[in-house]
């Protein structure tokens, strides 16, 4: 009986075995991108861009509800290794700004992570986050001194709302 069971067990595992091996040969592997690709195409990305979507607090270990939130980023430089600089537009309260935001991008794979360490508004408080940005989308968490949270959204551009706009 344990002859027949271990048998089993190895026809099993060999099927297997050779159904993931042709499920892999099956699906091309897609070209790797350079950094300086990667590069170029995070820069392509935010230049121009509106990030649109929601956030929301952490608060006693629980989610707020969602809030509607909104970035303009003008352009975006590379200055030297991981180090950035952003070119924002930031709104709250009666305070609209254009200022410069620096930032660290670090890669996970194809997908860049932009890092903020205490960056600080004038009159609005000093924040760190951490934002990742993949296929015109963005997710992040966010801290200030005495509080947090989690955003996301699409990534747009100038020239794609106008035509948005356009076509409706």
């Amino acid at each position: 009986m344990k002859l027949i069971l271990l048998s089993l067990m190895t026809s099993s595992s060999l099927a297997i075995a050779q159904n993931t091996t042709d499920a892999n040969k099956a699906t091309p592997e897609k070209p790797k991108l350079t950094q300086e690709q990667l590069e170029t195409k995070f820069k392509t990305t935010l230049t121009q861009a509106t990030l649109t979507g929601r956030w929301c607090a952490i608060q006693e270990g629980k989610l707020s509800p969602e809030k509607k939130d909104r970035y303009s980023i003008e352009s975006v430089s590379k200055i030297k290794g991981d180090q950035w600089l952003l070119k924002a537009r930031i709104q709250y309260g009666g305070t609209d700004l254009l200022a410069p935001v620096p930032v660290q991008v670090k890669w996970a794979g194809d997908t860049a992570v932009i890092v903020v360490d205490d960056f600080s508004l004038p009159g609005g408080g000093t924040y760190s986050a951490r934002v990742l940005v993949y296929n015109d989308t963005y997710a992040g968490t966010w801290s200030a001194e005495d509080h947090g949270g989690l955003l996301n959204g699409i990534i747009t551009h100038a020239k794609e709302s106008a035509q948005k706009s356009a076509d409706q």
